[in-house]
């Protein structure tokens, strides 16, 4: 799909609108992230929100197809893509910070502090915390993956146990997207091999993918186990120490 940014505008609107007439930043929901995504796919609210089955579908469009957005937990999804996936065709939409500003709140008196500066944040790497936790269900042929990429503002709040209440503790109040930047989508195995990165040798270790695909060790296992297992990595059945060979399959 290409990037609709003035459907983008109308969606962030109408749920920032919706706010109007409140002066806090404590009348935001921590939902907002993903009430403007799911008003982006589809802004008639008749098609949000419909029990199918005995689950409540985010979306079921006017095609009969489900779109659910989830930003964090796809361990969660499992007992819905079990009632889904027999007989609808679902997409699954994963919201990724791109670039994101960071805003402190005083929990007491609501003041904010001077925004941070706008930083690179995310990468599209990060869903694999997310898709590894429901990997036996990615080669289902109905089920497709969105990861939409966005700048982000967040506000936190000034909760924690260090000095300057940041640390230890401090908790995330909203996030409110800006700017959509990306949307990848995953709907084949083959869809995968976006992710391979360029400048990998022809047999590579895993550490040698995490260095050139430039992420850090806490997810490159689970890349790799993905990757492998919708087909686009395959173990060569040799070693280096103990560490894996793999090589990308050749039918990609």
């Amino acid at each position: 799909m290409v990037l609709d940014q003035i459907r983008w505008q109308q969606a962030k609107d109408k749920i920032i609108n919706s706010y109007k007439g409140d002066n806090s930043i404590g009348t935001l929901s921590e939902k907002t992230v993903h009430a403007v995504v799911k008003n982006y796919y589809e802004p008639d609210e008749n098609y949000q929100e419909i029990a199918i089955e005995g689950k409540c579908a985010d979306i079921y469009s006017k095609e009969g197809k489900i779109i659910e957005i989830q930003t964090r937990a796809f361990s969660r999804l499992k007992p819905k893509l079990d009632v889904f996936l027999p007989s609808y065709d679902v997409t699954v939409v994963l919201p990724i910070p791109d670039h994101k500003q960071i805003i402190w709140v005083d929990p007491d008196t609501g003041e904010l502090c001077k925004p941070s500066p706008n930083r690179k944040y995310g990468s599209p790497y990060m869903a694999f915390r997310e898709l590894y936790s429901i990997r036996d269900y990615l080669n289902n042929p109905n089920l497709h993956i969105t990861l939409l990429m966005m700048d982000m503002i967040e506000y936190k709040l000034l909760s924690g146990r260090s000095r300057d209440r940041k640390k230890y503790g401090a908790e995330r109040f909203d996030r409110i997207p800006t700017n959509l930047t990306e949307e990848i989508t995953l709907n084949r195995p083959e869809d995968y091999m976006q992710f391979v990165p360029e400048g990998l040798p022809e047999i590579f270790t895993s550490k040698e993918f995490a260095k050139c695909a430039g992420i850090p060790d806490r997810i490159n296992g689970m890349v790799i186990g993905i990757l492998w297992r919708m087909g686009v990595l395959e173990k060569t059945g040799s070693k280096r120490g103990n560490a894996i060979e793999y090589r990308v399959k050749e039918i990609y």
